[in-house]
C-alpha cells in the first residue's frame, strides 16, 4: 500500500503549512492537487535548499515583521466595540444574519487588517443583541471585542406580548394581574 504522506520542499510561503525552505510532511493528496500544481513545493534535495537559503532568510524576516505589527494590532483592537445596523422584524430577529465577513469588512472600514477565517463566531448571530466576539490571527494572539447588533428602526415594544422562556426553552406564562387569583366556581348542587 503506498503512503499516505509525502515529504515535499517549500518553494513559497503556504498559510498554516509554511515558509520558504521548510521540509513538510502533507498528504499526497494535499501536494499533489495543490502544492505541486501551484508551483509551491517541490521534491527536497541538498542543492535546492542551499538554493533557498537567501530566499528563506528574506520569509523569516517578513513573517518577524507581520508578526509584530500583528501584535501591535491585537493590543488596539482588544476590547474595541462595534456596532452594526440591521434590519429585522418587530421581535428582534434579523431578517439575515451577521457573517464572519461582515465583521472583518467593518473592522478593516476602522483600521484593523483583519481576514473572515480570523473572526471567531460564538454561533449564528440573527438577533438584536450584544455579542462577545474573539478575534484569532494566529494561534496564540487574539482579542475579545463588543459586537453590538441594533435595528434599523425603532422598535415597537409590547410587554403584555413578550414571551419569555426558561432554561430549558419552555414558555414562562406571565399574568397580567399577578395579585389577582382566579375565582372558583360555587357547586352547583348548593
Amino acid at each position: 500500500m503506498a503512503s499516505s504522506y509525502v515529504k515535499l520542499l517549500l518553494t513559497e510561503n503556504v498559510d498554516n503549512l509554511g515558509i520558504v525552505g521548510d521540509v513538510v510532511r502533507v498528504r499526497t493528496g494535499y501536494a499533489r492537487n495543490f502544492l505541486l500544481p501551484f508551483g509551491l513545493a517541490t521534491t527536497p534535495s541538498e542543492d535546492l535548499i542551499k538554493d533557498l537559503a537567501e530566499k528563506r532568510a528574506d520569509a523569516e524576516k517578513q513573517v518577524a515583521a507581520l508578526r509584530k505589527d500583528r501584535e501591535t494590532m491585537i493590543g488596539k483592537l482588544d476590547g474595541q466595540e462595534l456596532t452594526m445596523v440591521r434590519a429585522c422584524n418587530d421581535q428582534g430577529h434579523l431578517y439575515g444574519s451577521v457573517t464572519q465577513q461582515d465583521i472583518a469588512s467593518a473592522l478593516n472600514e476602522v483600521g484593523f487588517a483583519i481576514k473572515p477565517r480570523e473572526v471567531r463566531l460564538p454561533g449564528t448571530i440573527k438577533r438584536v443583541d450584544s455579542f462577545d466576539i474573539h478575534v484569532k490571527v494566529d494561534s496564540d494572539l487574539g482579542a475579545d471585542i463588543k459586537l453590538w447588533v441594533v435595528a434599523d428602526r425603532e422598535l415597537e415594544t409590547d410587554d403584555d406580548n413578550e414571551m419569555e422562556f426558561d432554561d430549558e426553552g419552555e414558555l414562562i406564562e406571565k399574568s397580567a394581574k399577578p395579585a389577582e387569583a382566579p375565582k372558583e366556581e360555587a357547586p352547583a348542587d348548593a
